[in-house]
């Protein structure tokens, strides 16, 4: 895995961003291959110029995602293949049960002074990953990370104990996992998703659906990543994370069906469709 190419951390909303939901939500559906011209053209659907689209394409190239690959002889591009593992773990994160935690996972680590930007790009990881601190060299994520958690641990030398049990009460529970994680923030990034989409009705025209999906899911992705799920009885009053999973499960039924239709028809060989 490279740090390039899985990108926990990436932002949502900007073309790069957007550029990699689309490959990762369309691409495989319709063959794994997309036209040089039909990126351009989803792209434009999104609201981005060509000039920003073929950046944004050779930007995934070099992080790993794409490859240049002319088909029929027509220019264009497919996953790299050491990308779709990423994909997959992607797709079982963002559209996987969302149940809640009975047992942890915890990372011990130590680092000397002299390593310790290894320490901080650690740290930056399991955060991305959806751990929580619980002091400074430990830190704690849900049973269900576990192999994410034991591949993270490898790679830098820590410890992973598993199939821990906090010995707390629901409320002291509670009180435990508000200092493990920032659950104002993460209730945040609830409540924008509901905020912003909400309100949404599925378009008529296919390519403002296939617009609307894309954004949906980069908006989206990246909470399953900052809430892991926790204990009902471990969560603040009115918690909206339910309200915004049933959201993005409607959106998801009504409009992904379209979007990658759409996709496969502005993007995809037509001697494959």
């Amino acid at each position: 895995m490279t740090i390039g190419r899985e990108d926990l951390e990436a932002r949502s909303g900007s073309a790069t961003a957007l550029l990699r939901t689309v490959v990762g939500s369309t691409l495989r559906p319709i063959g794994g291959w997309m036209s040089s011209a039909g990126a351009v053209e989803l792209m434009g659907a999104l609201g981005f110029p060509a000039a920003t689209a073929r950046s944004s394409l050779a930007r995934l190239c070099s992080r790993g995602v794409l490859v240049r690959e002319p088909l029929d002889g027509v220019a264009g591009y497919s996953l790299d293949p050491e990308a779709v593992p990423m994909l997959e773990r992607g797709d079982a994160r963002i559209f996987g049960e969302r149940r809640a935690t009975e047992h942890w996972c915890l990372v011990s680590f130590s680092f000397p002074e002299h390593q310790r930007s290894l320490r901080h790009q650690l740290r930056r990881r399991l955060a991305a990953l959806g751990c929580g601190t619980v002091a400074d060299g430990l830190w704690i994520g849900p049973d269900r990370l576990e192999p994410e958690l034991a591949e993270v641990a490898a790679e830098f030398g820590a410890d992973l104990f598993t199939g821990a049990r906090p010995a707390a009460d629901a409320a002291e529970l509670a009180v435990a996992v508000s200092r493990w994680y920032d659950l104002e923030a993460l209730r945040a990034l609830h409540e924008s998703f509901l905020s912003r989409f909400g309100d949404t009705t599925v378009p008529t025209a296919d390519a403002e659906a296939f617009a609307l999906w894309i954004r949906v899911l980069d908006e989206w992705r990246v909470i399953p990543y900052r809430d892991p799920g926790f204990p009902a009885a471990a969560l603040p009053a009115e918690w909206p994370g339910e309200a915004s999973a049933a959201l993005f499960a409607r959106l998801h039924r009504d409009l992904a069906p379209r979007a990658v239709a759409f996709a496969s028809r502005e993007a995809a060989v037509p001697s494959r469709t």
